[in-house]
């Protein structure tokens, strides 16, 4: 093991209260592909003329079009090592809470039952007319046509993602912000923090002075600020993480 991955097993057994910040990097092991590197989503697509609430509106067809190549992918993912590694980090009281700007629902499946989610999910769809809600699942019939589903009122059901010129939940936000004014160390993994506001989180808690762990492939604005960095694969750091965390524990 090197001085590095050493460094950051020690940072994460002596905290007592751990917020992770996850990102698409955490998911691309499970097969869904990112948006942001060389091959990612928006390498063919601009994200305000497909993904932004104001195409949206102005056709949807063209959203659920673009959406289909996404979805797919998501829909048959599973949770990858890195899930499965949090859920036992959580399990044996490390982690407090996990904040993602993911939509795919993984690390809840993976185990993480304190999961609060920046971006949505695709778990429901609302109408935007008269505000109904209903399970994405009931829709997939008319995304897979190629056809925007549409309520019995004529209006169209949007996932209940984030988009692109849309605010975050604040009630989400709230406690995400939350959760880093209380933590001692924050894990930042799978992100390269190019997405504002969650590339700012982790500074509410590097101002409270918690230490500061980043697992991501690439570089990020705050590796010079962090304790430990590895620029590493998730699926291959945090298993190790949760497995020399749980020895120690378990003495």
């Amino acid at each position: 093991m090197n001085q590095m991955l050493e460094r950051a097993c020690e940072l994460v057994a002596q905290a007592q209260r751990i917020v992770v910040l996850t990102g698409a990097g955490y998911s691309r092991p499970s097969g869904i592909p990112d948006f942001r590197s060389d091959d990612g989503v928006w390498a063919s697509y601009d994200p305000v003329e497909v993904a932004s609430l104001r195409a949206f509106r102005r056709n949807p067809d063209r959203f659920y079009a673009w959406l289909q190549n996404l979805l797919e992918p998501m829909l048959a993912a599973q949770p990858n090592p890195a899930h499965l590694a949090l859920a036992e980090l959580e399990r044996v009281g490390k982690i407090h809470a996990v904040i993602t700007q993911n939509i795919d629902g993984l690390h809840q499946a993976g185990g993480s039952r304190k999961v609060y989610e920046l971006h949505g999910h695709l778990r429901q769809a609302t109408c935007q007319d008269c505000d109904r809600q209903v399970p994405m699942t009931s829709l997939l019939g008319e995304i897979r046509r190629g056809v925007a589903p549409r309520c019995g009122c004529g209006g169209a059901f949007k996932p209940n993602v984030v988009l692109f010129d849309e605010p975050l939940p604040q009630g989400i936000f709230w406690l995400a912000q939350k959760a880093l004014e209380e933590c001692d160390l924050v894990l930042v993994a799978g992100t390269s923090l190019e997405v504002a506001p969650a590339c700012d989180l982790p500074l509410i808690a590097l101002r409270r002075k918690a230490r500061l762990v980043i697992v991501n492939l690439e570089a990020t604005y705050l590796d010079g600020m962090a304790d430990a960095v590895l620029h590493s694969d998730v699926a291959t750091i945090m298993p190790i993480l949760a497995n020399q965390v749980s020895r120690v524990i378990g003495g």
